[in-house]
C-alpha cells in the first residue's frame, strides 16, 4: 500500500513538473480550454485559495468571471489533456468534484498570479506518466471520454453541413449565441443577417477564420461552451412512474433516497450539495394552496425571494442560509406535480442553466405518488415529510395593548430579525424600541381584533403580594400561554432603579415579554429578561418593567395605555386563565 502511495505521489509530481503554465486567457490558442475548481464572490479570497492551491498543484490561475465573481483555474490545457487531468485530481481528492471544463470566453481579468503579464501561450500534451496512470481508472468511476474532434471545413463545407440541422439545431445555436453576449435577436432558427453577424463575432473572439458561418467543429464548440454548466453535473433524464414525473436532473449531483409523500426525495450524492424534490399527490385546489403555505415553513424554502400563486399553479423562489430554492407545482386532472431544486447560494449561473433545463423538460406521467408511500420514515415534531421546518431563531412572549393589535414585548426579541411574527402567523413591524428599559412595541402590518387587551394597575402593588406572569415558557411548543405564580419582593430593583421590580418567580426563558398581574386581572408590569448584561440573575429572582414605564413607553410609540378599575375584583383560576389567553401572544424573530 505504501508503494502505491508513493507511486501516485510521483506521478502528480511528474503532472506538476511537465504540465503546460498558464496564462492570460484571451491570449492562448482558441482551442484551450482550463479547469475551473472554485468561485468566490470577494477578490481576497480568490487570491488567498489561488495562492494556497498553487502550493499543491501546478498551473494555477485567477480570472474574473463578471458580475462580481472570481474564479480559480488550472490551464491553459488542451480539451483531451484537460478531460484527463481533471479525471485524476478528482479521483486523487486534489480538486472538488464539481469542478469542470472552462472556456476562455468566460474568462476576465487575469488576477493570479500577481504581477503576470500576457503571453502568447499554447497548450502541451500530457505526460506519458499521466496518460498511464489514467488508464489505470476503475472504470466504474471513470470520467466519459470527450468525442474525438471531427476534421474542420471549408466555408462551402460548412455551409453544406449548415443546411443539415434541423429546426431545433439552429435554435440552440441561437441561444448559445445569445448566452456568450453576441446575439440579441429572436430565437426562431432562421441564420439571416443578424445571425451571421454574431457568428462572425463570435469567430473573432476565439481566433476562428472569420467566414459568418460556423463550422461543424466550431458549433460543437459553441455548444460545448453553452452546455458546460449542465455537462459538469451530468444532467440526465430520469423518470419516475411511482410520481408520474419525467424530467432532466442533475444526475452526478443527485441520487433517489426515499418516499415521505407528496414528496420523492432526491438528495445530494456529489460535492455542490445539491438537492431535488419532486412533488406528487392527488388533490384539488385547496390542497394546492395548503401545499402552497405549508411549503413556506421549510427550512428548504427561505424566506426572501419572489412567490406568486395562481388558480391552478404556484412557484416558490427562496434565497438565504447558503442556498437557493426553487419550488413550482401545477394542479392538472385532480393531480398535483411539481419539482424543487435546492442549490447552494454562489453559483448562479450553474443553477440557473440547470433549473432552465429542468422545467423545459418536465413531463407530468399518469399517476400520483402513494399517499401510504414510505409510511415506516423517521418521525418528529419538527419534521414535515422528511423535510426540516423552518424555525425561528427566538421567540418570546408579548401582550396585546390596543384594539388594533399593538403589542408590547421585550427588546431583546427584535434584534437583528429577517421577519417578526405573532403566534407565527401574523407578520408584525417594529414600531417602537425602547432599549435603555428593555420595551419594544410591535404594530402588526395588518390590524389584528384580540380578544383581551392589557389594563394597568393605578395604584401601587403592595410588597409581597401574589403575582403572575403569564408567558409561552416553553416558546410556544405547547401552543398556549402558561401562568407562573409569584410574589412581588421589591417595588425597585436592587441598584434601586423605580421604574422595574423584583419578583421571586420561577421564570422560564420564554416567559419574557409576558405580563406580570395581580389577582384582579390588572397587569403590574412586563418581565424582562434573566440575564443583565454579563450578570445572570440566581435562581427563581426575576425582575419587571413596572406599569409606569410602560406607560411612558407606549405614550412615545403614541398609544394610550388603558387602566384597571380600582374597585376590580379578585378573578377565579379560569377567569384569570380566559383574560391572559386572549392577551398573551407569541412574539418570534426568524432569520
Amino acid at each position: 500500500m505504501k508503494t502505491f502511495f508513493a507511486s501516485m505521489a510521483l506521478t502528480l509530481m511528474a503532472l506538476a513538473a511537465t504540465l503546460p503554465k498558464a496564462a492570460t486567457a484571451q491570449q492562448v490558442s482558441p482551442d484551450s480550454v482550463w479547469i475551473q475548481i472554485a468561485a468566490h464572490a470577494s477578490l481576497t479570497e480568490a487570491q488567498g485559495r489561488a495562492s494556497s492551491l498553487a502550493t499543491q498543484l501546478p498551473d494555477v490561475s485567477g480570472y474574473a468571471l463578471g458580475g462580481g465573481w472570481y474564479g480559480v483555474v488550472l490551464g491553459p490545457y488542451s480539451r483531451a489533456d484537460a478531460e484527463r487531468a481533471l479525471q485524476v485530481y478528482r479521483r486523487e481528492g486534489n480538486i472538488p468534484r464539481d469542478s469542470f471544463i472552462a472556456f476562455g470566453r468566460n474568462l476576465g481579468q487575469q488576477f493570479w498570479p500577481q504581477g503576470a503579464t500576457s503571453a502568447n501561450v499554447g497548450v502541451t500534451t500530457l505526460p506519458a506518466t499521466i496518460a498511464t496512470e489514467t488508464a489505470q481508472v476503475d472504470t466504474s468511476t471513470a470520467q466519459p471520454v470527450p468525442t474525438p474532434q471531427v476534421p474542420d471545413e471549408t466555408a462551402a463545407q460548412a455551409r453544406r453541413s449548415e443546411r443539415a440541422l434541423t429546426a431545433d439545431e439552429r435554435k440552440a445555436l441561437q441561444i448559445a449565441l445569445k448566452a456568450a453576449g453576441f446575439y440579441n435577436s429572436a430565437i426562431d432558427g432562421s441564420f439571416g443577417r443578424g445571425t451571421r453577424a454574431s457568428m462572425n463575432d463570435w469567430q473573432a473572439a476565439n481566433g476562428y477564420e472569420l467566414t459568418g458561418i460556423l463550422t461543424t467543429r466550431q458549433r460543437q464548440a459553441l455548444l460545448d461552451e453553452y452546455n458546460a454548466p449542465l455537462i459538469s453535473v451530468g444532467m440526465a433524464e430520469m423518470t419516475n412512474a411511482s410520481a408520474g414525473i419525467s424530467m432532466q436532473i442533475p444526475a452526478r449531483e443527485v441520487g433517489f433516497s426515499r418516499y415521505e409523500p407528496p414528496f420523492a426525495h432526491f438528495d445530494a450524492k456529489g460535492d455542490i450539495g445539491a438537492r431535488v424534490l419532486l412533488i406528487s399527490q392527488p388533490g384539488d385546489q385547496r390542497t394546492l394552496f395548503g401545499l402552497y403555505d405549508i411549503l413556506q415553513t421549510l427550512e428548504i424554502v427561505p424566506l426572501v425571494g419572489p412567490r406568486e400563486r395562481g388558480n391552478d399553479s404556484f412557484t416558490i423562489e427562496g434565497r438565504g442560509n447558503g442556498i437557493v430554492s426553487f419550488t413550482q407545482a401545477s394542479l392538472k386532472n385532480g393531480e398535483i406535480k411539481g419539482f424543487t431544486l435546492i442549490w447552494p447560494a454562489g453559483d448562479e449561473n450553474r443553477r440557473s442553466r440547470v433549473l432552465t433545463e429542468m422545467q423545459s423538460s418536465f413531463a407530468r406521467l399518469e399517476g400520483v405518488l402513494d399517499p401510504a408511500a414510505g409510511g415506516d420514515a423517521q418521525q418528529s415534531i419538527d419534521l414535515l415529510a422528511g423535510l426540516q421546518i423552518r424555525q425561528p431563531r427566538i421567540s418570546r412572549s408579548g401582550f396585546y395593548v390596543d384594539a388594533q393589535g399593538t403589542v408590547l414585548t421585550t427588546s431583546d426579541v427584535v434584534a437583528n430579525c429577517t421577519r417578526l411574527t405573532l403566534d407565527h402567523d401574523y407578520p408584525a413591524e417594529l414600531q417602537h424600541n425602547d432599549a435603555a428599559n428593555g420595551l419594544a412595541v410591535l404594530r402588526p402590518t395588518t390590524p389584528l381584533a384580540p380578544m383581551a387587551l392589557a389594563e394597568f394597575s393605578a395604584s401601587t402593588p403592595r410588597l409581597q403580594s401574589e403575582v403572575a406572569v403569564s408567558g409561552f415558557s416553553y416558546e410556544g411548543l405547547l401552543g398556549a400561554p402558561s401562568l407562573t405564580w409569584g410574589t412581588l419582593a421589591d417595588i425597585k430593583s436592587l441598584d434601586g432603579n423605580s421604574g422595574v421590580a423584583r419578583l421571586e418567580l420561577p421564570a422560564q426563558p420564554g416567559d419574557v415579554g409576558g405580563p406580570v398581574l395581580d389577582g384582579t386581572g390588572a397587569v403590574l408590569g412586563m418581565l424582562l429578561p434573566q440575564k443583565i448584561g454579563a450578570q445572570q440573575l440566581p435562581q427563581g429572582v426575576s425582575f419587571a418593567a413596572n406599569a409606569e414605564a410602560i406607560r411612558l413607553t407606549l405614550s412615545e410609540a403614541g398609544v394610550t395605555a388603558s387602566d384597571r378599575s380600582a374597585d376590580a375584583t379578585t378573578l377565579s383560576n379560569a377567569a384569570m386563565n380566559r383574560v391572559v389567553n386572549g392577551m398573551t401572544v407569541l412574539v418570534s424573530c426568524w432569520n
